[in-house]
């Protein structure tokens, strides 16, 4: 009989929402040690070459952790899955893997390995630091194949607040501020903003940054249940 294996995948950044790939079951939980920093470039998926959008990487800090979702995959879903974010994140993300301790949220699951994906300084696509107003304007002004990065941003801050309500992210959380910030300077001048030339008034993305900034309610976007219950939705 043929042992049963399997494999464990944290995800931080658009994991959480969009895993994309066949999965047993999933849990929230954290890592130790890494921080999260929006200071990875993006040239495909929510930028481009002239305009790099800024994503997510981990940032090695002893007194850190980085709340996300864990997904295991077993039997053929395991080569399955890394072909596939091998393409998605390290061919055209510019992420490398390493291997940590994931620790679940819930009571009574003990911590076990995970396999994850951080960009590192040395990719040619790697931003770096920035004050939060300075990633806010960047953010506000990229698109990619996938969609803009303001959605990229206020996606994973939903995620945040409904799974992990009581960790304060001030590096996530400060960014997002200063993106909603620009809300009225973004729908107010869209010929000078080229993420949103050419959106329509009832534009999803639109829709929702207006709803962050002004207490509209939101569209609801699709998304992958982190409890491992399937897909569902939320207002984001």
């Amino acid at each position: 009989m043929t042992e049963k294996t399997s494999l464990w995948i944290f995800g931080y950044g658009s994991l959480v929402w969009k895993p994309d790939f066949k999965f047993k079951r999933s849990s929230v939980g954290y890592i130790q040690g890494y921080k999260r920093r929006f200071w990875h470039g993006d040239n495909y998926y929510r930028g481009n070459k002239d305009m790099p959008a800024r994503v997510v990487t981990l940032v090695e800090d002893d007194n850190e952790c980085t709340w996300g979702v864990a997904y295991e995959v077993t039997g053929s879903q395991i080569e399955e899955s890394l072909k596939y974010l091998n393409v998605r994140e390290a061919a055209l993300g510019g992420y490398v893997t390493k291997v940590v301790k994931f620790i679940p949220r819930e009571e009574g699951h003990l911590p076990h390995l995970a396999l994850v994906y951080i960009a590192t300084c040395d990719n040619p696509i790697y931003l770096g630091p920035a004050s939060p107003e300075e990633i806010a304007a960047q953010i506000s002004t990229c698109k990619g194949k996938t969609g803009h990065n303001i959605e990229y941003l206020l996606r994973l801050a939903e995620f945040m607040r409904l799974h992990c309500p009581e960790v304060e992210d001030e590096h996530l959380f400060s960014i997002e501020a200063a993106t909603l910030a620009l809300t009225p300077f973004l729908l107010g001048s869209k010929q000078s903003i080229p993420a949103i030339e050419g959106m329509e008034e009832g534009d999803t993305m639109v829709a929702s940054l207006w709803g962050q900034g002004q207490g509209v309610g939101r569209e609801p976007h699709h998304y992958v249940d982190p409890a491992g219950r399937g897909q569902g939705h939320w207002n984001s």
